[in-house]
């Protein structure tokens, strides 16, 4: 089977070119990876062939020994996967120990895995164990008014959560459990890989303070939706903040809950304290 017609691939490119025309991936910015099901393998299993030695990942990610991913390649544009999703999109295989990876597809231009890499990894080890045949995409971009909002709210996972949830009611029904946030951290280094996987235990999606935000989803329509309604949600809240006169109406603690209560929602119960 032609590989570039396998449905995650149609999937992972559509993904990739949506969040390219919502202006989140400028120059190389942004990643994305999706965790292969067995029938993927299965379907293309004689169209596979690997390629080279196996290259040390900097971790160990033992739950994810043996699995294959689709992922974006270091330095790739996402303007470009649509045009030459060879080039840019990589399938790689997890070895016996968790600690190497080796190509098996793509990345016909040389280059390597997406420099988050590891990152990557260590969230899809961690929503593996939490979620078993659950949570199998990974989406980082970078939205605009999302990290304005970094720039002025205090970085705490409960600010951002009850400042986005108020702004519509598909915040609590998209993220209950709310959001997780990582201060400024060396993008690519293992310390954000280590925070971000940490945070993602309970959350599905994690702000990079002045970076980006990452989600997670059981397919690609979960994890970019999460992401656009997050951004959506900043967005409303830059323009309000921007009228200068504050948020003088706004939904308060016991109208999420009510929320909560009509459409059954595990809601973070930390995020539920009016603060006034």
């Amino acid at each position: 089977m032609n590989i570039l017609k396998a449905g995650f691939i149609k999937d992972f490119i559509k993904i990739a070119d949506d969040g390219y025309k919502m202006g989140w991936h400028e120059c190389n910015g942004g990643n994305l990876s999706y965790r292969l099901r067995e029938e993927d393998i299965e379907l293309l299993r004689f169209s596979l062939e690997a390629s080279g030695p196996f290259i040390n990942i900097g971790t160990r990610v033992p739950d994810l020994a043996g699995d294959y991913l689709a992922i974006t390649g270091a330095g790739s544009f996402f303007r470009n996967i649509s045009l030459s999703a060879y080039d840019n999109i990589g399938i790689i295989q997890i070895n016996d120990r968790g600690d190497a990876y080796r190509l098996w597809w793509g990345l016909a231009s040389g280059r390597g895995p997406t420099s988050e890499l590891a990152s990557h990894l260590m969230i899809h080890s961690v929503k593996k164990r939490a979620n078993k045949d659950g949570q199998r995409v990974l989406y980082h971009c970078h939205p605009v008014n999302l990290i304005a909002l970094s720039f002025v709210l205090p970085l705490s996972n409960k600010v951002f959560t009850r400042e986005l949830w108020e702004m519509m009611p598909e915040c609590p029904l998209v993220f209950p459990e709310g959001l997780g946030l990582v201060e400024w951290m060396l993008p690519g280094s293992l310390d954000l890989a280590l925070a971000t996987s940490q945070l993602m235990e309970k959350y599905n999606g994690v702000i990079w303070a002045h970076h980006g935000l990452i989600c997670s989803g059981e397919d690609f329509d979960a994890s970019f939706g999460l992401a656009h309604t997050i951004e959506k949600a900043a967005q409303i809240l830059v323009k309000v903040l921007s009228m200068g006169q504050g948020k003088v109406q706004r939904p308060r603690a016991r109208d999420l809950k009510a929320l909560s209560d009509t459409y059954k929602l595990k809601l973070g119960q930390e995020f539920l304290i009016d603060n006034d």
